[in-house]
């Protein structure tokens, strides 16, 4: 057999060897309304997709440009084709961060982020850990840092059903680079 996923859209996905145009936002939202952070030791459900539509929230409200802000809707989105494992174990995999880490640059060029600059990059690591911290802090009661990072914006963290947030992301993804959301890039 092949290595290759299918994907919601019903594509043959090959994970390790990915092709930019077999790459679909649908695929990128339904999978990640539908996997769990903190693998799933959370309170209640809390979606990756709503953390990073939370990211591109916080990145909005810090002003950051439009590529930075689709970098932060967008930097989990390997996680839909190769899912994720926790940081301890994933820091002894250097092999999953080869394939994570190929596979996230194919999908950022793939929506014309290919070319992030190291301090946009910057800005996308110092948001998504800002989010980590207080989705920690309010659904583990475990914060992360000893010092709080700062936020801009509030963010709810309460249970949302996972077509509500998977078309919430397609519409932030569409309002980002300008189309409409039944539009399929």
């Amino acid at each position: 057999m092949a290595d290759y996923i299918l994907t919601y859209s019903k594509i043959k996905f090959f994970p390790l060897e990915p092709i930019k145009e077999d790459i679909k936002i649908e695929d990128i939202a339904h999978s990640l309304s539908l996997m769990t952070r903190a693998n799933g030791h959370c309170r209640h459900f809390y979606s990756v997709a709503q953390h990073s539509i939370h990211c591109f929230r916080e990145a909005k409200s810090r002003g950051y440009s439009k590529r930075v802000q689709l970098g932060c809707l967008l930097h989990d989105a390997s996680e839909s084709y190769i899912s994720d494992l926790t940081r301890p174990v994933k820091r002894n995999m250097p092999e999953y961060f080869a394939i994570e880490e190929t596979l996230q640059g194919v999908i950022y060029d793939r929506f014309g982020l290919g070319d992030l600059k190291d301090e946009e990059k910057r800005h996308i690591e110092e948001v998504d850990d800002t989010l980590l911290h207080y989705e920690f802090a309010e659904l583990m009661n475990f914060p992360i840092f000893d010092v709080a990072p700062t936020k801009t914006t509030e963010h709810d963290f309460s249970p949302k059903e996972f077509t509500l947030v998977e078309q919430e992301f397609l519409d932030i993804f569409a309002d980002i680079i300008g189309m409409s959301s039944d539009t399929h890039l």
